[in-house]
């Protein structure tokens, strides 16, 4: 039985519940309270719907005006995304509603159509979504480059805004973005002044009420711009332009059902694949868009000491598809518009503080509600402000950002040609425009490479700028020709593929010059050495752990039996990092280079040889420093023996900076222990030596997920035979007695509850062992003294995130144990009590 080994979570019965006392948890949910339902609305869920409800009464209805469709579609489509989709919704914090995206696609469906046909091709939409969430399709949607599916947005964003102006105009938008456009210089020359000077009012408000100043700027900030914008533009036309178009919201008597769809059988099907491919694309960005905010907002310093917001699971795309294609079915079957998930709405959702699917049910229930309690207030609203709101929002779908983004990996020739293409043509054959553009480029740059040769004081540089394939190997053969015979030579490869045929040219000239004497180097552009990440060159880290990859290079040393430049095959570098194309190795085979196959049982061999060749040379001058000086570690780092735990990775440090003890467990034995068996003096005997002797400053007890040990103490039977391993364990069994026992706190994580019983035993673990340690004479000693600090530290392998103990506020018997997590720097933990190594040895043990 290795000491330890990662943990599955079990999901195989979720519908039972083991008691706390048992010490098991179901994963990612808390201890079950009798007498709660599954569906739980915090006081944060409850304000956050009323703010999104409040931001898509406008919008459903600037929406509705936009696409011509009858105004109570609107909030018909709003209620049906806010319930359907957020209780099905593989996305918990997505608001889907009216599809923004879908403006253009849907104005044009309703003037062929009909209103009544375009309902039955949502739902045929809606189908086809389901059947690809059925069939996991929706990660392969996420497949299409950012910059087509940007460009669509962006295009259908231009096609809104020139619709919307006609609006603000009081005239009828044209059937295409460019017939709009070529009908706006007619509408300057006569036009009624109360509908445009409404609309720069709307405009003027949702730009300048996010960022009014001072107290009362923040109070005000606090009602979204939307609604405010709105209700000031409702409010200034009632009083200086009654006659102002205002909306018209039709008895639900009157409201239109779908029919069975008339026209080309071709046609309808192309329609129904626009509606279900544009409204996919759009919801599966807006929910891959709001897992990035949530994360942001869980990974953010708390403020004024408060505790972080639990973190949201990740998003479930397939069924947040299917949940998107059910809300489009029933919003068709209902008369309403087709559905999507909106960015908009959806970051309104997260910034308001929702923590559950329960903001975005309740928001569809307050539409709904107002639907039918509100018209006579929603009859008040000028067409010209809904207008211009939807204006905002498609200016605003042209991002900046995105287009900086694409600029800066020369994609924006795509995202050129997809804008122009939905803008002049339509949104499928605008995204078809996008998909060759992008693929011709991409052809494009796998066939360009460049191969300079340039000499300085009789050294040559090769650089390689770009894919090496069989199309450069010619250029590549003839100048690696022209070099002079053994020539000290730098090979700088620029590019994340190799594919064989430059490899072999690569190998075979390498083989013939290192046989007459030459020195080869290989270098990405940097200038670093290709056993080195890119930005290792030029960084103050140690270079004495090049451990990275070491997986990848055994393998690909067992398949060749020699080391040589690798394809992107076996170099997992980011496509950003091209210093990657090589294998671990700097150099090809070669004289220096091991003979023959290394096997795998001949690992530790191959180890030490890597070592002498690559790392020896940097670190001997340090070595032989700290051999001449001796040891002074400033910390004693008691941790498991797994072998995944790499202690001198994690904290940062080199040779000299840790006295490190590792066990089975990380367990501290405590006095009365010792002599008991006889064997267990070893730890203590460490702990005196670097308590007394060595006077380190600070001690930490480090656990870590997926431990064997704590799993084998779970499931231990009592009559298990006492072997060793079983001697040692016994040390652990306090950890466990207190993990079950109702008169201590559960040790626990900030911003999220543990995972499983396993997880929850590692951490009381650490918080026993040091009430462990604290029990040695030399340690409570120092700890009087006030010159030793002990520290609890979870180091969890699969995020590789280290997490440190401090101390939680009370909710129970005796203090909580919390485990907070270590973000990059150290800013947040000292404003915290928390530096970026330490907590007090109060907090430390939870006294």
């Amino acid at each position: 039985m290795s000491a330890c080994a990662p943990t599955r979570n079990d999901h195989s019965s979720r519908s039972s519940r083991p008691s706390r006392a048992s010490g098991f948890k179901r994963p990612h949910s808390p201890p079950p309270r009798p007498g709660r339902g599954p569906f739980r609305v915090s006081g944060a869920d409850l304000s956050a719907s009323i703010t999104v409800f409040l931001i898509a009464i406008p919008m459903s209805l600037g929406l509705a005006v936009a696409m011509d469709a009858p105004l109570a579609a609107g909030l018909v489509s709003a209620a049906i995304g806010g319930i359907v989709a957020g209780l099905l919704g593989g996305t918990p914090l997505q608001v889907s509603g009216p599809s923004a995206g879908l403006t253009v696609v849907t104005a044009e469906l309703i003037q062929i159509y009909g209103w009544r046909t375009t309902c039955a091709i949502t739902i045929g939409a809606g189908l086809l979504q389901i059947l690809l969430g059925s069939v996991r399709a929706a990660r392969s949607a996420l497949a299409v480059s950012p910059a087509i599916v940007h460009g669509t947005l962006a295009g259908i964003g231009v096609a809104i805004a020139l619709a919307q102006l006609h609006v603000v105009f009081g005239e009828v938008p044209r059937s295409s973005a460019l017939e709009n456009a070529l009908a706006l210089p007619a509408h300057l020359t006569h036009f009624e002044p109360a509908g445009p000077l409404i609309g720069a009012l709307t405009i003027l408000l949702l730009v300048v009420w996010p960022r009014m100043p001072g107290r009362i700027g923040a109070s005000l900030g606090r009602i979204p711009a939307a609604l405010a914008a709105v209700v000031i533009a409702t409010a200034v036309a009632a009083a200086a332009a009654p006659g102002i178009a205002r909306v018209d919201l039709p008895s639900w008597r009157s409201h239109a059902l779908p029919e069975l769809p008339h026209g080309p059988v071709m046609a309808l099907a192309t329609a129904m694949f626009t509606v279900m491919l544009v409204a996919s694309l759009e919801s599966l960005l807006a929910a891959v868009s709001v897992d990035k905010l949530a994360a942001e907002r869980a990974a953010a310093p708390p403020k004024d000491g408060t505790t972080p917001p639990a973190p949201v699971e990740r998003s479930d795309l397939d069924r947040e598809l299917r949940a998107q294609g059910v809300a489009n079915a029933l919003s068709g079957l209902a008369g309403g518009m087709p559905v999507s998930g909106g960015a908009v709405r959806s970051s309104a959702n997260v910034r308001a503080g929702a923590t559950s699917r329960a903001s975005t049910v309740l928001h569809g229930v307050w539409v709904l509600l107002a639907a039918v309690l509100l018209v006579t207030a929603l009859e008040w609203i000028p067409l010209a402000a809904l207008g211009s709101l939807v204006m905002v929002v498609g200016i605003q779908m042209v991002s900046f950002a995105h287009i900086r983004k694409v600029h800066r990996h020369r994609e924006f020739l795509v995202y050129g040609a997809t804008i122009s293409g939905v803008v002049l043509v339509g949104v499928l054959e605008g995204v078809a425009i996008g998909i060759v553009v992008a693929v011709a480029v991409a052809l494009h740059r796998l066939a360009r490479t460049r191969i300079t040769v340039t000499e300085q004081d009789g050294r040559y540089l090769v650089a390689a700028r770009g894919q090496l394939t069989f199309l450069a190997v010619p250029r590549l053969s003839r100048l690696l020709g022209k070099l002079p015979h053994g020539a000290d030579v730098v090979v700088e490869l620029d590019g994340s593929f190799m594919d064989h045929a430059a490899y072999e040219t690569i190998q075979d000239w390498y083989t013939a010059q290192t046989a007459l004497g030459a020195r080869i180097e290989f270098t990405g552009r940097s200038g670093g050495r290709i056993a080195e990440p890119a930005s290792a060159a030029h960084s103050c880290c140690r270079p004495w752990t090049p451990w990275r990859n070491h997986h990848c290079h055994d393998r690909a040393q067992d398949t060749t039996g020699a080391t040589a430049p690798a394809t992107a095959a076996t170099a997992s570098g980011s496509p950003t990092d091209p210093s990657t194309v090589a294998s671990k190795d700097p150099a090809p085979v070669g004289p220096t280079s091991s003979p023959g196959r290394r096997h795998r049982s001949h690992r530790l061999l191959s180890g030490l040889s890597s070592f002498q060749r690559t790392t020896a040379p940097l670190v001997r001058e340090e070595l032989a420093r700290l051999a001449a000086e001796g040891q002074r570690p400033s910390q004693l780092f008691l941790t498991c023996a797994d072998s995944r735990l790499v202690t001198s990775m994690i904290t940062a440090s080199g040779p000299g900076d840790l006295f490190t003890v590792r066990n089975v467990g990380n367990l501290v034995p405590p006095p009365d222990a010792e002599g008991a068996t006889g064997n267990d003096d070893s730890v203590a005997a460490a702990i005196e030596y670097a308590v007394d002797v060595l006077e380190v400053e600070s001690i930490t007890i480090c656990g870590h997920s997926g431990c064997g040990a704590m799993q084998a103490l779970l499931g231990a039977a009592p009559e298990a035979p006492r072997t060793p391993l079983w001697r040692w364990l016994r040390h652990g069994l306090p950890s466990l007695e207190r993990m079950r026992s109702r008169h201590h706190s559960w040790a626990r994580i900030a911003g999220r509850l543990p995972t499983d019983a396993v997880e929850q035993l590692c951490l009381t673990n650490v918080v026993q062992q040091l009430e462990h340690l604290r029990a040695h004479e030399s340690v409570a000693r120092r700890l009087a003294e006030g010159t030793l600090q002990l520290h609890g530290m979870y180091f969890h392998v699969g995020e590789a995130q280290a997490y440190l103990l401090t101390e939680g506020a009370s909710s129970g018997t005796g203090p909580d144990e919390v485990f907070v997590r270590v973000a990059p720097g150290a800013v947040w933990g000292a404003e915290h009590g928390i530096d970026a190594l330490h907590t007090t040895p109060d907090a430390a043990v939870g006294a």
